[in-house]
């Protein structure tokens, strides 16, 4: 291990009083850094956790977060055995939880970047503001906004997220080396953390390739498989199709998670991929049974979630797409419950109406759909709770979902509506009326413009 002062070479060097964080200035980071490189394992965690609370609070990055960035990627290369992993967090300053957003096709970088709004821009609405403002409470806001974006702070949530992500991508270099370290969890999270960077592909391919060659634990194994399968596009010399034959179903899953991605996002390489419905059959053993003791973070573990979002963009490719929606609907009871996703099935449950019906003013009839949707609309009726059909943060809104595409918009109704039993229901229950959602806009607050791929997550494959 290295001394501490080397690990926190430069630390003093920055002005932290400057910078912010969730709960004000940021003076107390250097603290919280170097108790993370200190020798008491409690005050070492104590400390952490209140460090990434800092830095990282609801996924939001402040101006001291890049700052923080390299002294996490020494920490996790050659600091405390005790802190090493959970330096490893970098992944969350990177991307916060975009496993919910662009799984299964990858971030879009490109499209990230040129959504942000400079702090150029900020400063130019601020004064164009200023100059039309004529109440004064309304003017004093305007510049103390406008004193804040020009000392340096984001105002614009995605700007703040990408300087923490490219000071990620700067300690890529660096981090690297630790997929060949000893220690399990250290490989794991770091091939975890790569697949993220799409930009760097040409610099981490090879490495995570080498990482197969000699790697025997199947969760690092399916770990890199995903990463490869995020940055690549094509399946290089067969590597990943090899391991649709692999011992352990976490890799054989892994390896077909990773050729939909390649198979959807680069249709040029399919030749030579496997059939689409050779990879759909893998992922559909893999989400008929339960979940694995082990799993990958990817979707925060909830893997029977991927595994839907993956399968979903297969039906566009295979002439059976009926086949692969009842491989989904063995996946549907498998969903877990995770932290960044409270309901988990009724995401995917809006993510399937999307994909499978249109939109129409007139009820749907339940005997003239496909045997696919009547079975997946069962057990849906089975699955969903009436919970389910409330506005959200409470529910997951289905009401509204449902009946946009001339469903039943309530958990009795649909049960009565696949010739389900409503014992124990209650018919009477009035629908759920949706709260008035609508966002109010602070007008000392400059613009936010939409971009679907980082504020929300993505829709899932929509050509059926």
């Amino acid at each position: 291990m290295k001394r501490s002062d080397d690990l926190l070479a430069g630390l003093d060097d920055i002005d932290w009083a400057v910078l912010g964080h969730a709960y004000g200035s940021a003076e107390d980071v250097p603290g919280q850094l170097r108790t993370v490189c200190g020798p008491d394992q409690e005050a070492r965690e104590n400390a952490f956790r209140s460090l990434f609370s800092n830095i990282f609070h609801q996924g939001t990055r402040y101006s001291a977060s890049p700052y923080a960035v390299p002294f996490l990627a020494r920490i996790a290369v050659a600091g405390p055995a005790g802190a090493r992993a959970d330096a490893l967090l970098l992944t969350r300053l990177a991307v916060d939880w975009h496993d919910e957003y662009d799984l299964p096709l990858g971030i879009n970088t490109a499209a990230w970047r040129a959504a942000v709004i400079s702090p150029e821009e900020n400063l130019r609405w601020y004064d164009e503001q200023i100059t039309a403002e004529t109440d004064e409470e309304q003017l004093k806001n305007l510049r103390e906004g406008r004193a804040y974006c020009a000392a340096g702070h984001p105002v614009d949530a995605r700007e703040g997220a990408l300087r923490s992500y490219d000071a990620v991508r700067a300690q890529l270099p660096v981090l690297l080396e630790l997929l060949g370290d000893r220690d399990l969890e250290i490989r794991t999270k770091t091939a975890y953390l790569l697949g993220w960077f799409p930009e760097e592909a040409d610099a981490t391919l090879h490495p995570l390739l080498a990482c197969l060659d000699g790697e025997r634990e199947p969760v690092c194994v399916a770990t890199v498989l995903v990463a490869v399968g995020l940055l690549a596009d094509h399946d290089p010399e067969g590597r990943v199709r090899h391991h649709l034959d692999h011992e352990h179903s976490l890799p054989r899953w892994a390896a077909a998670t990773a050729l939909t991605r390649i198979l959807v996002t680069h249709s040029a390489a399919a030749p030579g991929l496997p059939p689409a419905e050779r990879i759909a059959a893998e992922l559909a053993a893999f989400g008929a049974g339960p979940a694995p003791e082990s799993a990958t973070a990817h979707h925060a573990g909830d893997l029977h979630s991927y595994t839907v979002r993956s399968l979903l963009h297969l039906m566009g490719a295979t002439e059976d797409p009926d086949g692969i929606l009842l491989g989904i609907v063995h996946a549907l009871p498998h969903l877990e419950k995770t932290g960044a996703v409270p309901h988990p099935l009724g995401a995917r449950a809006e993510n399937l109406l999307e994909a499978l019906f249109e939109p129409t003013d007139t009820a749907k009839v339940f005997t003239e759909l496909s045997p696919g949707r009547q079975k997946l609309l069962k057990v849906l009726a089975e699955l969903l709770t009436a919970e389910d059909f409330q506005p959200v943060p409470f529910g997951s809104d289905l009401h509204k979902q449902f009946t946009h595409y001339g469903l039943p918009g309530t958990r009795p109704a649909l049960r009565t509506y696949v010739g389900l039993s409503t014992e124990g229901e209650d018919p009477s229950a009035p629908s759920p009326t949706p709260g008035n959602h609508s966002a109010t806009t602070d007008p000392t607050s400059p613009p936010d413009r939409a971009f679907a791929q980082v504020t929300m997550p993505v829709r899932a494959w929509s050509g059926c």
